[in-house]
């Protein structure tokens, strides 16, 4: 009799007790994990799989994912990609979800926000390049507060995939080549888009992708199968998804490619023994777009049950837009090819985020206007401020740049100096051209009253038209200084954007050394979403600066640049190989069996420019490399130092960047690692001290083929821009 009671009262605790049935999970003042086990008891199945189901609202913003119906809404759907801004009609879909559901579920409602929503910033390849970890966070702040009050809660972004082939498009929307760079990068992002309380107003959900090893698509091209030994997926494609998850990272969506035979959407060992029985995630995962279906293409389902069983199973609990999960699960669980705990665990997940969103209390926005919600002048300062710091001087002979005070007529020409949309890059948000400051009003801004400013396009990107160059030589011989805006179109790098060639098509390069013959100054700055093939041109131009595409206010942080208001800090997080054809090429490579042979016959072994490169307008002396030991024990610590002093006439932001290299190992290790970064401002003619505290479990263990990390003694080698100091472990 005791025990009845006892398990009563516990079942009561639950919310459970059927006796008073207590609606628990309408109770903010429960705990998540009984208003989740409390809504979910009272579920139908039919209530069950819609929430682990995705639809689309709105029109369609990637041309790479093609509908051919908008579905009505379903007041009981899980989540909706939400496209459209506006919040009254956000208002009308959750209420219909609130008021017409039997349970009042809210809708979760997502979008791409990559890179910014309305106010854009730098894609995040750019943004690597800055090297500021506080900026990034902000502009994810920024971003998140932006789509809120539009009725988006969740973005899919930060995506973390190590890229180290810039022909595959989606270099563009990482962090670059190195996993401790994304990881870094990828947490700050999520704690931008989430704050400390995903229930606030201006939160929202962040979501790592894509799980995992999509950057190691064959040869660069998008979607497609993925060799990945057991060493590099730990060693290289987890580590910056266990920093993302660590940092508290919502949701994770599953990645597109097949991992060495088991499609990612299908991939039960990275999805539930990695994701949450190693690293504990209790969130939720999403597909990519229709990847449970494409189970099908990728040989390992011969039907859509049968995709769908793979992934759910696998632990794949929301499906994105292909309604595979909708129109399958209600017949395998009927049969028990599926059992309804599996269901019930996936929706478990899904709930858990929507109670921690505070969605059930707060499920509408207010319905404010544009200029309150949308590019305000703080998101505009830090838009311009990152764009500034993301962009990379490659090359400055002579001095050309900054601008000299003597420069009196500046001829600007190039397929980007007047353009809006390609500014913003792949991925664009919400983004509208009429918010982008282009180059040409950027230069027409900062050198008004001092310098003169000419336009003429001279060629477009690509094409065979050369009718405006005989006016565009005349420009140039007429200025002091010509400023060549080139690069990319914005759909030429991001999704389904693989390219076999990295150099800027044949029309542009031409164009440059025209203008080169004028025997006058020139500049390029080069917009791209990848790192490009400069041989074509480099040699014939005088400063050559990497802007990638940097958002709404791109043009106004190039000119700040060019004039010198704002000293270039950018350095490379992606290394620019010399052509296409020499990549793999990256820094933490590992050492060979002949270092000095085996290399290409007919191609430079070196990149043209190596990770970390970046140029400035001052000159930064970097003193002695100091540790206060030489040898150190597992749990002790070892403090290294450098101070570094800015001897020149400029204020200057200086990044410095800690690589330890481990010789001799069970397992060998690549030849150098980055274990540590930090970015400093230093006044012109003062000294910064830079420190760097190695933790030996953190910073010297490394991880074998199933994931067990090993920390084992000897020699270490810690290295600063050249400098490098030994120490052991005993």
């Amino acid at each position: 009799m005791k025990q009845a009671i006892v398990i009563g009262l516990l079942a009561c605790g639950m919310g459970l007790c059927a006796c008073t049935d207590r609606v628990v999970y309408k109770d903010p003042s429960a705990p998540v994990e009984q208003r989740v086990e409390d809504l979910l008891r009272r579920m139908t199945l039919e209530e069950k799989v819609m929430q682990v189901t995705q639809w689309t609202y709105g029109k369609n913003m990637n041309v790479n994912n093609v509908e051919q119906e908008m579905k009505a809404v379903s007041p009981m759907i899980g989540s909706l990609l939400y496209r459209s801004t506006s919040a009254v009609f956000y208002n009308q879909i959750q209420r219909k979800a609130m008021e017409e559901s039997r349970l009042g579920i809210p809708i979760l409602c997502g979008f791409d926000v990559i890179h910014g929503y309305r106010t854009i910033f730098p894609i995040p390849l750019g943004q690597a390049c800055a090297w500021n970890v506080d900026k990034v966070g902000e502009s994810c702040r920024i971003a998140a507060r932006e789509s809120r009050l539009s009725g988006v809660h969740w973005t899919f972004s930060p995506m973390v995939d190590v890229a180290r082939d810039a022909r595959w498009g989606r270099v563009s929307e990482g962090y670059g080549e190195d996993p401790y760079l994304n990881g870094v990068m990828g947490a700050a992002a999520v704690r931008g888009y989430q704050g400390d309380d995903l229930s606030k107003s201006d939160a929202m959900a962040a979501c790592l992708k894509h799980f995992v090893g999509y950057a190691y698509s064959e040869g660069g091209r998008d979607y497609h199968y993925t060799d990945i030994s057991s060493q590099a997926l730990w060693e290289t494609a987890l580590p910056p998804f266990e920093m993302g998850v660590k940092a508290g990272a919502a949701t994770v969506m599953s990645a597109f490619n097949d991992i060495s035979g088991i499609p990612a959407s299908a991939n039960r060992y990275t999805m539930t023994d990695i994701l949450r029985g190693k690293w504990g995630f209790d969130g939720f995962v999403v597909s990519d777009w229709g990847a449970v279906e494409q189970l099908k293409t990728q040989g390992v389902a011969a039907d859509d049950a049968e995709a769908c069983r793979k992934a759910l199973t696998a632990g794949l609990d929301m499906d994105m837009v292909d309604d595979v999960y909708r129109r399958s699960l209600p017949e395998l669980i009927a049969e028990g090819a599926i059992a309804e705990e599996v269901l019930d665990e996936a929706v478990r997940r899904i709930l858990r985020v929507k109670f921690r969103m505070g969605l059930f209390e707060k499920p509408y926005v207010e319905e404010l206007p544009d200029t309150t919600r949308y590019l305000r002048p703080e998101a505009r300062a830090v838009a311009r401020e990152l764009a500034a710091e993301s962009m990379v001087l490659l090359k400055n002979e002579s001095g050309v740049l900054p601008v000299r005070s003597e420069v009196k007529r500046i001829a600007l020409m190039g397929p980007m100096a007047d353009n809006w949309v390609d500014l913003m890059g792949s991925w664009w948000g919400q983004g509208e051209a009429e918010d982008v400051v282009t180059i040409r009003e950027g230069l027409e801004a900062e050198f008004a009253g001092k310098t003169r400013i000419d336009y003429c396009a001279g060629c477009d990107f690509e094409g065979e038209d050369r009718s405006q160059f005989a006016r565009a030589r005349a420009l140039a011989r007429q200025s002091d200084l010509v400023v060549l805006c080139m690069g990319e179109k914005r759909g030429w790098s991001g999704e389904n954007a693989s390219r076999a060639s990295l150099a800027l098509p044949s029309i542009q390069e031409e164009f440059i050394r025209e203008m080169a013959r004028t025997g006058r100054p020139i500049v390029v700055l080069l917009s791209s979403g990848r790192p490009v093939d400069v041989r074509g041109f480099e040699g014939d131009v005088d400063a050559l600066m990497a802007i990638w595409q940097p958002g709404t206010e791109g043009g106004n942080a190039a000119a700040q640049l060019l004039s010198g208001k704002v000293n270039p800090s950018g350095r490379l997080a992606i290394t620019f190989p010399v052509c296409a054809e020499q990549q793999p090429v990256y820094y933490n490579r590992r050492q060979s069996a002949r270092p000095r042979l085996g290399r290409y016959q007919n191609l430079a072994d070196e990149p043209k420019y190596p990770f970390g490169y970046g140029l400035s307008y001052t000159n930064y002396a970097y003193g002695k490399l100091r540790v206060d030991r030489t040898t150190l024990q597992p749990g002790e610590r070892l403090v290294a130092e450098i101070e570094v002093t800015n001897e020149g006439s400029c204020d200057g932001k200086e990044t410095v960047m800690w690589f330890v290299s481990d010789p001799v190992a069970s397992v060998s290790r690549p030849m150098r690692e980055l274990k540590h970064f930090e970015k400093q401002c230093i006044p012109a003619g003062e000294s910064r001290l830079y420190r760097f505290e190695i933790d030996p479990e953190r910073d010297l263990s490394f991880p074998d083929a199933t994931g067990e990390r090993h920390l084992e003694k000897g020699t270490f080698f810690l290295e600063v821009n050249g400098q490098r100091v030994e120490f052991e472990l005993i």
